[in-house]
């Protein structure tokens, strides 16, 4: 195996390790968005306030996914 290939092979794996950081975000959307139906089914009337705050959960959780789409994309393409 040459250099080259060697190179683009270990981009390739790092890419992929980098977006291991994707599953937790996924998993903690789904806890939170889990949590917030269970929450409104049990008390209606402050659905307005946990769907609020649903919302910002979700918006962190998927902050990191995208840090981790970020990483991976210079990976490929910078380095």
């Amino acid at each position: 195996m040459d250099l080259a290939a060697a190179t683009i092979l270990g981009k390739l794996i790092g890419a992929g390790l980098a977006m291991i950081g994707a599953i937790g975000a996924g998993a903690g959307i789904g806890i939170v968005t889990s949590g917030a139906v269970q929450a409104m089914g049990r008390n209606p009337d402050a659905a307005g306030n946990i769907q609020t705050n649903m919302i910002l959960g979700i918006a962190f959780a998927e902050a990191v996914a995208i840090y981790c789409l970020v990483v991976a994309l210079l990976i490929l393409f910078v380095f």
